[in-house]
């Protein structure tokens, strides 16, 4: 089987991190051509490969195979409704989109045209949480009834000269909290309900620096989000994980998931049980140190992607699944700034 040549639009951070995976392809996947209107960040990705100043002169002159679009959250509507009309598959960056009616907009009209969207939500192929989730869903904890999602860090000098870091919409909740949200809907399922409070008090910008967030899962469990950029603690997936070696690293956890039987810490993926029938607190709690192979999550990501274009495989994450993430996250948002839970259908 040849190989499926996938185009690139966007040329920054996350853009090169697709265009390297591509170039490493080994025969299976290759870069059909970067599309960005910044000539120097697409040369400068891709120096070898086919460079275009627009997606409609990516489409029709490189003629990929699927397009992985890693442009500005603003854009990907219309990006990806380009390339549905094109009849091309899409692997979309997350945000599936900046907003649920684009995001609905985007998912619909690839349902109705029948054409594939996934959206990058990678961890959800990190083997550590993919190891958490063969815990969780063996019933290893029993019947999960809570979970505790920690993101405390220190954004470094300078991150909000930006203005548009300093107005809501550019603070944790919605650039780094979707990745929290995910994660949980990957061990416990679809939120159904959120109740949020949000504060300023450190910096005084516009825009939140710490929010505290309480989920309701379908299963009947809750959840819990302690999301701050201006903690100078380690308990983030960045630093606990090891997955992005520009990031320090800590022995050390930042998400908890407890059931009947018992308690997982990720990403240690240390196991934590009860006999059945002996669940008590005056028992000893038998540790189990769960294992893993590690790999670095783009890699099994364009995979699936590729197998979904040769027919060969289901999206791990759809668009539909990339929208209810989504949906979830706005929901801390509003139900910050209103004083109400918010219930998700």
């Amino acid at each position: 089987m040849r190989a499926l040549r996938i185009g690139v639009l966007g040329a920054g951070l996350i853009g090169k991190k697709h265009i390297n995976v591509l170039l490493a392809g080994e025969g299976k996947y290759e870069l059909a051509g970067v599309a960005d209107p910044d000539v120097s960040a697409a040369a400068q990705a891709a120096p070898d490969a086919r460079q275009f100043l627009s997606i409609d002169s990516l489409i029709t002159e490189a003629k990929p195979d699927g397009v992985i679009i890693a442009t500005p959250n603003q854009t990907h509507l219309e990006m990806g409704l380009a390339c549905i009309n094109a009849g091309l598959p899409i692997l979309v960056e997350k945000p599936v989109a900046d907003s649920l009616e684009d995001a609905h907009r985007l998912v619909d009209t690839a349902e109705a045209a029948g054409v594939p969207v996934l959206v990058g939500h990678h961890r959800r192929h990190n083997p550590i949480m993919q190891a958490a989730a063969e815990a969780v869903h063996s019933g290893s904890l029993g019947r999960v009834v809570t979970a505790a999602s920690l993101w405390m860090t220190h954004k470094p000098k300078g991150y909000h000269d930006p203005i548009w870091r300093r107005r809501p919409g550019g603070g944790p909740i919605l650039i780094n909290a979707i990745h929290e949200i995910d994660s949980l809907r990957m061990l416990l399922g679809d939120i159904v309900e959120v109740q949020a409070f949000s504060s300023n008090a450190e910096r005084g910008f516009e825009v939140e620096d710490t929010t505290a967030a309480v989920f309701r899962f379908s299963s009947g469990a809750l959840g819990t989000l302690a999301l701050s950029d201006t903690a100078s603690a380690p308990w983030t997936w960045e630093w606990t994980s090891g997955e992005n070696p520009d990031f320090p690293n800590e022995d050390t956890d930042s998400l908890f998931i407890a059931g009947t039987l018992g308690s997982l810490a990720v990403p240690s993926l240390i196991l934590r049980t009860h006999p059945e029938g002996y669940q008590s607190w005056l028992t000893p709690l038998t540790e189990k140190q769960l294992t893993y192979r590690p790999q670095d999550p783009y890699i099994p990501q364009m995979k699936n992607f590729c197998d979904v274009i040769n027919g060969d495989g289901e999206p791990v994450v759809s668009g539909r699944e990339g929208l209810k993430t989504l949906a979830a996250t706005l929901a801390i948002a509003e139900a910050a700034a209103t004083g109400r839970a918010v219930r998700l259908d």
